[in-house]
């Protein structure tokens, strides 16, 4: 048996799990760089039997998936992947797995990305290591501004009770969000145009879906405050990103902080790696040593438990 663990790009997928027993009964291979074409994936993982994937890092569709005769098992990171054609691995009969997963590191991301936008962190670390000191921009405090939490799920909760903690007032909105599940996590339940215009921050907690793909449009964008900040530490697609461009160019929004992109990863050349109101991290708001532990290690068990029942 062969198998490849893909998209490690930090290298650690072994250090995080006792991989032992599985190395006793199939050869790993470990790849830390990334793909794109579906030619170029195709050609690297047809010699494997076992995937094991990060995430949404390398999407399985059946263009792919149809094309890797040996491929058996699917192990994943995460509750779920939707970048997985489920289907198209059922017809073959390629078991697919998945791991515990917890929120708290994309929680905590999230407000590191929002607290390091209110008070230009960045901008003044920079200046900092170049022998400089402080910048012309001034902070902005949190305390009694309007956070907007697009989506208070099972992460946008937690963010509207910790919005609640740094005294902000917090109002929220999804498509199926009802007044009370609003009040019932400390937010104020606003219709989606009210939320654009009144939100200071305005953070977004959605999954991607065909109902909230674009979801954020130029006509929301271009309600949203001169001064303020969007945050996305979900997906990409979910705003439409020439309008985020084009708002960020025009200055009709102050900024925005981004670690999740439309293509990941982001092109070197893509505008978003150089607008100066730009907070951009490269999809890492669940890079968490706990979390990444979590998941190797029922990667790890759950392909050993596989090969038991493969191997005799």
């Amino acid at each position: 048996m062969k198998i490849a663990i893909l998209d490690d790009y930090q290298n650690v997928a072994l250090k995080f799990a006792d991989w032992s027993r599985v190395a006793s009964k199939a050869d790993i291979t470990v790849f830390t760089d990334h793909l794109d074409g579906p030619d170029d994936v195709v050609t690297r993982l047809q010699p494997f039997d076992v995937l094991c994937v990060m995430r949404l890092r390398t999407p399985l569709p059946r263009e792919i998936i149809e094309r890797l005769p040996r491929l058996k098992m699917i192990a994943s990171t995460g509750e779920n992947n939707p970048s997985i054609d489920a289907q198209a691995a059922r017809e073959r009969n390629i078991h697919i797995t998945n791991t515990g997963y917890r929120s708290t590191p994309t929680i905590e991301f999230t407000w590191a990305l929002i607290l390091a936008s209110a008070r230009n962190l960045v901008a003044e670390n920079i200046s900092m290591r170049s022998g400089g000191w402080q910048q012309p921009s001034i902070g902005r405090e949190l305390s009694s501004r309007v956070l907007g939490v697009l989506g208070l799920g099972r992460i946008g909760s937690e963010i509207a009770r910790i919005g609640a903690a740094f005294g902000m007032e917090v109002i929220a909105w999804s498509q199926n969000l009802t007044p009370e599940r609003a009040r019932a996590s400390g937010a104020e339940w606003v219709p989606k145009a009210e939320l654009f215009r009144r939100s200071d921050v305005l953070t977004i907690h959605l999954g991607l879906s065909d109902r909230t793909q674009g979801l954020v449009s130029a006509p929301d964008l271009a309600m949203m405050k001169p001064t303020s900040w969007l945050v996305n530490t979900s997906r990409g697609p979910i705003v439409d990103e020439n309008a985020l461009i084009d708002a960020l160019t025009s200055k009709s929004i102050a900024g925005a902080a981004l670690d999740v992109f439309d293509t990941e990863p982001l092109p070197a050349d893509h505008p978003l790696r150089t607008l100066p109101n730009v907070l951009a991290t490269p999809h890492i708001g669940y890079v968490a040593e706990d979390l990444y532990r979590t998941f190797y290690r029922d990667a790890a068990a759950n392909i050993e438990a596989w090969l038991a029942t493969e191997i005799h």
